[in-house]
């Protein structure tokens, strides 16, 4: 046996007990006559005690060798610290050690193991077996196994089946980019990388499953953000002889379990937007609620009074800043600035103060009287001490930059706290977007995306129009969730990869197993997948889902630990029937 406890099990209760404990030598100090070690493991810390007069000699001696991250077993007794530490659960107690074995000596790491390191993230990255060790990378990994078993828990007591489905499929030309996989034993041929297990569970459906849920990789070749990863985790599900309404209400009741679970905090409401309110409203299909500063038009009061920036344009819209009208001069200067950037793209900036004497100071008082001010503080229900700013352009782009500066100033003024937690539902999505460059359109969700029922008659004359049976969970200002009832009928089925642009000879070779399933009684289905990297990130009170993940890529989408993505020898790409030229290969 290596080990009677764990580094954290030990008070006390244990007093003169003889242990055996295993673990990473966390901290020495040696005064000479006495050493004080701490021993890390998962599950926490104990004190060592080396004394010169109790321990035997060649254990002692031994003990003068050990190092940071040595790997070592010992043998000793429980006893009583003299010098108490009430901030460890071990802190009562110590080890007084008379048995010593090193099971592995340690290099000096290449940065402290240590809750604040030194290390930088790309050295972190390249040693991440090394930064797991450190309390805050690995109460992420375990806390991300509770949110795991805490899906798992619910979903099954409530009759779905954990199914896995290939990660060899077929390449489809909808969505992100595949990764590919070329086979050796069919000769210029490939496989893809599921984006997701959506035909699959599709298909369980056909066959009678009822309710499907995977907890399962998926993968993406896309340009990389924070919240990106080429490959991701998705609590991927799906269920038979549903309405909308069924599977919202399903959903809503897992993430109130977690919450409650997780986090010790009961939701009451789930409120439902459509996607045009949410864009009329928040400027994004996955508005933050945990604040205000929902979106005022003032095409009415601010057109028509001499003012080219505004007269010129599609849309003026505001939003009033709660008791932000002491900024600065400067500080409005540099806000101006911010959204000039790049990343931003606005020409401008307009900003009215409402003063605390009722009167109003805005970059514009040349164009607009008082009473003009008055009526825009009045539409955007601005009170005293507040502030509004005004942008204008075309609608889309200037809802988008609206948007970006609504949460700038939500996170400058400390309103998106991470503990609490607004969830809403997003509904009525176009089931089609046109792209002015292929000239076509494309499903903004999926193909297998069903029409509103009371749409089904537009697909013909007005495509654009129809609104899809699709939902997104969005939580804190993040989209965790999305899906949709899925289109369970063949000629509709058909008519939509029309609609696509498919040749009847493209949607055949692409999607045909799926269209000759829906011949055999495919039953009315549904589902959603939610991103368990985002959610459990937000969860743990952060956006970046990087620490979330034992082995992150970087921004690049590489493994700095393995080296990978790496070429492969000259015999493998025969083997592969694939050719590389000598520069692409260095």
């Amino acid at each position: 046996m290596y080990r009677t406890h764990n580094c954290g099990d030990l008070s006390l209760d244990q007093l003169n007990q003889n242990v055996t404990l295993c673990g990473w030598v966390q901290k020495n100090r040696n005064k000479g006559f006495i050493i004080w070690i701490d021993l890390r493991d998962r599950y926490g810390i104990t004190q060592l005690v080396f004394d010169e007069e109790r321990t035997p000699k060649a254990i002692f001696e031994n003990a003068q060798s050990l190092a940071r991250e040595f790997v070592i077993q010992v043998q000793g007794t429980v006893i009583e610290r003299e010098s108490k530490n009430p901030n460890m659960t071990t802190g009562a107690i110590e080890v007084l050690v008379h048995d010593l074995k090193i099971l592995n000596p340690s290099k000096t790491p290449p940065f402290t193991i240590e809750n604040d390191t030194d290390g930088g993230e790309e050295l972190r990255m390249q040693y991440r077996y090394l930064d797991i060790r450190r309390n805050p990378v690995k109460a992420k990994l375990l806390f991300r196994h509770r949110v795991s078993m805490a899906v798992r828990n619910y979903l099954s007591k409530a009759g779905f089946i954990d199914v896995e489905t290939p990660y060899l499929i077929k390449s489809t030309p909808e969505g992100a980019r595949d990764f590919v996989v070329p086979s050796r034993m069919n000769e210029g041929q490939f496989y893809a990388l599921p984006q997701s297990p959506q035909t699959f569970k599709q298909l369980l459906m056909v066959g009678g499953m009822d309710r499907y849920f995977q907890i399962v990789k998926c993968f993406r070749d896309e340009d990389l953000r924070a919240d990106r990863q080429p490959e991701f985790t998705q609590i991927d599900c799906e269920m038979a002889f549903v309405e909308q309404e069924d599977i919202l209400n399903q959903f809503e009741g897992l993430t109130r379990h977690l919450l409650k679970e997780i986090k010790g905090i009961e939701v009451d409401t789930f409120p439902r937007i459509s996607f045009d309110e949410a864009m009329k409203t928040y400027g994004n299909d996955k508005p933050d609620i945990r604040f205000g500063m929902t979106f005022c038009e003032l095409n009415e009061l601010a057109q028509g009074k001499g003012f080219s920036v505004f007269d010129s344009q599609e849309l003026v819209v505001g939003i009033t800043v709660p008791e932000a009208a002491e900024m600065s001069r400067k500080e409005i200067d540099a806000l101006i600035e911010w959204v000039k950037r790049p990343q931003i793209g606005a020409k401008g900036l307009v900003y009215v103060k409402c003063l605390s004497d009722g009167s109003f100071k805005s970059s514009v008082d040349k164009f607009f009287s008082p009473e003009d001010l008055a009526a825009w503080a009045g539409h955007c229900k601005a009170q005293a001490g507040d502030l509004i700013l005004v942008l204008s352009g075309d609608t889309k782009t200037t809802r988008t930059q609206l948007s970006a500066l609504r949460m700038e100033m939500a996170e400058r003024l400390g309103l998106r706290n991470p503990e609490v937690f607004a969830p809403l539902w997003v509904t009525d999505f176009p089931l089609l977007e046109w792209d002015d460059e292929s000239k076509r359109y494309h499903a903004m969700h999926h193909p297998f995306t069903a029409p509103k029922p009371e749409h089904l008659n537009l697909l013909k004359s007005d495509p654009a129009s129809v609104k899809a049976n699709a939902y997104d969970l969005v939580l804190n200002g993040n989209e965790i969730g999305g899906g949709s009832i899925r289109i369970h009928n063949q000629e509709l089925q058909s008519q939509m990869f029309d609609l696509l642009g498919f040749s009847k000879k493209e949607a055949q070779a692409q999607f045909g197993f799926l269209m000759d399933a829906f011949q055999y009684g495919a039953p009315p289905h549904g589902g959603i997948a939610f991103g368990l990297d985002r959610l459990v990130a937000i969860l743990g009170g952060e956006e970046t889902i990087r620490d979330f993940i034992a082995f992150p890529k970087n921004n690049s989408g590489r493994d700095v630990m393995i080296d990978a993505p790496a070429p492969i020898d000259d015999a493998q790409l025969a083997e592969l029937s694939l050719k590389i030229t000598a520069a692409k290969k260095e």
